[in-house]
């Protein structure tokens, strides 16, 4: 009778568990639902303490859903599992039970002193791919033995945990994949408009409200035939009553020809779109995606302005053998730094002046690059490259059947350099009938493209070159007087190299030190007699004769010396340029006679021929180095008596 008893009273008590089970958690979810489940727990098991967490992988932490201990609420745990129980039950992937002394069996968990703490049983929570979702567990003050009734009831409270962590794992991947496809919706281009079954507009994107000129509230419940005229409307309900007889999957098509839309104001315009349907909650909806026909033309010519601008930018690349930024420290080059530095910053037109190879094209980059238009390009046209029959296309552009050739419509410079800058090289070369168009972009910022009527406003700063004197072609009405002057707001004058000093072997060690980079070569520093020929050299192709001597020196040295005296005329200057560049003005000129010419001759040739191992043709000859064809350079050896020692 005891026995029956007992087993009466077991019954009594799992089934009064039970009831407390669902009881406490059938009528809450999330948060109330575990706190309701631990506190029920506790007592079911008559435990200190019960806790339910999720499980952050990466960082091995376990996070309190709901913490009941010692008849109250624990806010805000959370702990790494290493070094504790629970590390157990998550690495081992199943229930752990440690009856007794669980501080000695832990004793780098600082928990469960403060706790007091001297059993634990736990248990993961997983999903139906059984991954570890969270875990279960419970703590008491005083030994827990195993007991098949406290255990039992412990796993069924773990599976109404667990049920509930899938649950709201699942709600909250169904929440994020609505956000994502919310998200979708609204940053797409493309106007897009959600139908119901009776064609009444139930959802629209930002692009729609701005494609239509409404706001979403005055949209949506509206009847799909207020946005579009009646003929498109016969023809999309054709094509919604056609759409759920194709194969599912293929539940979309064009709508062909487009059709006529149409704003609340009244105001209708073309568009493109497709149409597609699915069905949600066993109701039938649709999509439509719209594209305004006039936007996508301006797109188009958007698209084609910028494929031309890329273009002219990879030939402005191919060609740009410069260096990007100025390289010198005598007096002139820092006065005329000077001036970019004043006027780089204002909207102001800049004359660049200066003779051919002096580095004009450098200076309005650099003036470009330091004012406020640095962030869009700077587009250049040399005006003496150009036909003179095609300049005015290559500025203003052309309309489709302007002259012939004109196949369609071209964009001209000043169009590709709107809120840029335009360098304008060898202005000087500009035809007379194109200058007075030019002024007129100068002054008023308008211009109208070849073969069209409509006139066309930029925002662009002019840059202008020339190595003529403007003031002599004034004179002589080969310039326009009034575009000189508009020319000339602020003119920089770029010095010749002859009169840059030390910049000449400043300019050479840089063009030294690139061209040997971009071949992978090794090069010595510059020696005493190279310098010393630069030096004594007038340059009269100026910086970029200089580039071209340095970059043929680099390309024929040996063991990484450059050899400039095989290169560089073998003419010495004069020593009136000698003393105009240092600034002394003696007019008296040192002239050499016929012998000193003769011996100065003949030491380059044999300084050449003794560098190619006395080889006279061939690709390490004299003759390349020298740059004279071999057959020359034989009849010069013989003329000078010259042989090879031993020879």
């Amino acid at each position: 009778m005891d026995a029956e008893r007992d087993q009466t009273g077991h019954r009594d008590d799992d089934e009064a568990a039970l009831r407390r089970i669902l009881a406490g958690t059938a009528a809450t979810t999330g948060t109330e639902f575990f706190r309701a489940l631990v506190k029920n727990l506790a007592a079911a098991i008559g435990t200190s303490g019960a806790w339910v967490t999720e499980y952050d992988q990466p960082k091995r932490k376990l996070r309190a859903l709901a913490f009941w201990f010692a008849g109250e609420f624990v806010e805000k745990y959370e702990y790494v599992i290493d070094g504790t129980p629970c590390e157990r039950a998550i690495a081992d992937s199943r229930l752990v039970h440690y009856p007794d002394r669980i501080i000695e069996l832990f004793p780098g968990d600082n928990d469960l002193p403060t706790m007091h703490a001297v059993s634990y049983m736990g248990v993961p929570l997983k999903d139906l791919d059984d991954r570890i979702l969270g875990h279960l567990a419970v703590l008491d003050n005083k030994p827990m033995p195993e007991e098949p009734r406290s255990l039992a009831l412990f796993q069924i409270f773990a599976a109404r945990a667990a049920a509930e962590l899938q649950r709201l794992r699942a709600e909250s991947e169904v929440r994020e994949r609505e956000d994502k496809l919310g998200r979708l919706i609204d940053s797409a281009l493309d106007a897009i408009i959600e139908l119901d079954g009776g064609r009444t507009i139930t959802r629209v994107n930002p692009a729609a409200e701005k494609l239509f000129g409404s706001v979403a509230d005055d949209l949506v419940g509206r009847p799909l035939s207020g946005v579009i005229d009646t003929d498109s409307l016969e023809k999309l309900t054709g094509l919604c009553d056609e759409l759920p007889r194709l194969p599912r999957g293929e539940q979309y098509l064009w709508v062909p020809g487009g059709f006529t839309a149409r704003r609340p104001d009244g105001q209708t315009f073309p568009a493109e779109a497709s149409l597609s349907c699915f069905e949600a909650q066993r109701k039938r909806f649709f999509t439509l995606i719209i594209r305004n026909v006039n936007d996508r033309i301006e797109a188009e010519r958007r698209i084609e302005h910028l494929t031309e601008e890329r273009e002219y930018l990879r030939e402005e690349l191919r060609d740009a053998r410069g260096f990007g930024e100025i390289i010198g420290e005598s007096a002139p080059v820092l006065r005329m730094l000077s001036d970019i530095d004043q006027v780089a910053a204002t909207t102001a037109t800049v004359l660049i002046l200066g003779e051919t190879g002096t580095g004009k094209e450098v200076i309005a980059r650099s003036i470009h690059r330091a004012s406020r238009r640095a962030d869009k390009p700077m587009i250049k046209v040399n005006c003496a490259a150009i036909p003179a029959n095609l300049i005015e296309s290559e500025l203003f552009g052309h309309e489709p059947g302007a002259f012939t050739g004109a196949t369609k419509k071209r964009e001209g410079r000043f169009a590709l350099a709107d809120g840029g800058t335009i360098f304008l090289d060898e202005v000087g070369e500009l035809p007379l009938d194109l200058q007075s168009k030019l002024l007129r972009v100068l002054q008023e910022g308008e211009f109208e493209p070849v073969g069209s009527s409509q006139t066309r406003r930029v925002d662009v700063r002019v840059i202008a070159a020339t190595n003529r004197n403007l003031a002599e072609a004034v004179r002589t009405r080969g310039f326009r007087e009034d575009l000189y002057y508009r020319l000339n707001v602020f003119p920089i004058t770029a010095p010749p190299l002859r009169q840059r000093g030390a910049d000449i072997v400043r300019l050479a060690e840089a063009f030294a030190s690139r061209y040997a980079a971009e071949i992978g070569r090794e090069i010595e520093p510059l020696s005493s007699e190279c310098k010393r020929r630069l030096m004594t050299y007038d340059w009269p192709g100026n910086v970029r004769e200089l580039q071209n001597v340095i970059e043929r020196a680099v390309i024929t040295s040996r063991d990484g010396r450059l050899a400039p005296a095989g290169i560089l005329p073998d003419t010495t200057r004069s020593s009136r340029s000698l003393e105009m560049q240092n600034g002394d003005g003696d007019h008296d000129a040192a002239v050499l006679t016929l012998a000193d010419l003769q011996k100065l001759e003949r030491e380059n040739l044999v300084r050449a021929l003794k560098q190619t191992e006395w080889r006279v043709s061939g690709r390490n000859g004299a003759a390349r180095l020298l740059g004279m064809n071999a057959s020359t350079l034989s009849s010069r050896l013989k003329a000078l008596g010259i042989k090879r020692p031993g020879g």
